[in-house]
């Protein structure tokens, strides 16, 4: 009896010492499979250290621009380092994208094109406003029926029916500028057109362009309308536009030739477009009077729209655009409209905002009549403008 106990005790020890030895070789493997994974990402850390090695000895290239393409592949290319070369193109390079005037990377050895760049552009040419089709459309502009009609003719058919103007026979403006009071809705007019037309719309302030140095606000404006073809359809709108276009006089003065300069990359600019092409020139100014007539001939802007102040029926439509987003009761719109004469479309969109703050301080969700004749009193007078509610200079 005793020895088959003996028997039995030393079958449980290897039993638990096999199931031991199992488990060990289960930990083992594992093991085995996390060394597995941490080779694996050694090679690879090793692999991106030897792209990084290599990249850090392979010498620099040199950036040149083509100038003409032969018609045996090779191009002829103006280094940065001085000659003009004629040199050949890697096979991987398609003949497609080779074109004069184009920025390309060149061999240190041999001077070979190994890669097309990319256009330089200025980085405030990046920075400047560029709206993707603006959610702005001509129900939000009041009282400026007229010059809508007239810059959908202008603007939006030659880039929405360029085949209307082929079949007529007939060149559409290439630019056109607005003028008139600040305030009065030429940006929201110029936005509304890219809206309808789905354009991209750049908006720009002219007094950007003028530079310290000499030559970089012609380089500005040259980038500019690179920038503007590469988003088109696109409608560019200087606003300002007298900053740079203002009269040239016979000066010495070495701020006003760079503006000058300016002036002069911006003319020959408008006069490279193709009127039915895709990008349009929209220039605002509230001072028309004092632009150079260079950029008044046909050709260039070549029509002109005044953008007036509102009169009592435009300032009816323009609060009537504004009250329907308003919670408002017992508002005469006719009313508001007469006691606001001399007011311009910002003064009116402020006098609606500064009412609803009336209606806020008195814990009211609604604008009541006394809201906007204390928000008139308030706006115009910081405006200086004539009001009837009080009949004198506010």
């Amino acid at each position: 009896m005793s020895s088959d106990g003996e028997i039995k005790d030393e079958g449980v020890s290897l039993l638990t010492q096999l199931r031991k030895l199992e488990q060990r070789v289960l930990d083992l493997e594992a093991e085995r499979r996390d060394w597995y994974f941490e080779r694996d990402r050694l090679q690879r850390e090793i692999q991106v250290l030897r792209e990084e090695i290599e990249k850090l000895t392979v010498p620099p290239y040199i950036e040149g621009n083509i100038t003409d393409v032969l018609e045996d592949g090779r191009v002829i290319v103006k280094s940065s380092t001085g000659p003009s070369l004629i040199v050949n193109v890697l096979r991987t390079i398609e003949p497609s994208k080779l074109a004069p005037g184009k920025r390309v990377a060149l061999s240190q050895r041999n001077f070979a094109v190994l890669e097309i760049l990319p256009d330089p552009l200025d980085i405030y040419v990046k920075a400047m406003e560029v709206l993707e089709s603006p959610k702005v459309s001509y129900n939000d502009i009041g009282g400026l029926d007229e010059q809508i009609r007239e810059i959908r003719e202008l603007i939006e058919f030659p880039l929405l029916k360029p085949e209307l103007f082929e079949r007529v026979g007939i060149e559409p403006p290439k630019g056109v500028l607005l003028f008139g009071p600040p305030g009065c809705g030429k940006t929201l007019l110029a936005k509304a057109v890219a809206s309808q037309t789905k354009a991209t719309f750049i908006k720009v302030v002219a007094s950007e362009l003028v530079q310290k140095y000499i030559g970089e606000g012609a380089r500005m404006v040259r980038e500019l309308f690179q920038f503007a073809r590469s988003k088109a359809p696109t409608i560019v709108f200087i606003d300002e536009i007298d900053a740079i276009g203002g009269r040239r006089a016979d000066i010495s003065i070495s701020g006003e030739r760079e503006v000058q300069r300016t002036l002069l990359q911006l003319l020959s600019e408008l006069d490279g477009f193709s009127a039915r092409g895709d990008v349009k020139i929209i220039g605002a100014t509230n001072r028309i009077d004092l632009l150079d007539p260079a950029l008044l001939r046909p050709g260039r802007f070549d029509r002109v729209i005044e953008i007036p102040a509102p009169n009592q029926v435009g300032r009816e439509a323009i609060f009537k655009i504004y009250l329907e987003k308003m919670n408002v009761t017992e508002i005469d719109v006719k009313e508001l409209a007469r006691i606001t004469e001399g007011a311009t479309g910002a003064d009116i969109k402020a006098i609606c905002t500064e009412a609803g703050m009336f209606a806020i301080r008195n814990n009211r969700d609604h604008i009541i009549r006394e809201d906007f004749l204390k928000a008139i009193e308030k706006i115009l007078r910081r405006e200086g403008v004539k009001s009837v509610v009080s009949g004198a200079y506010l």
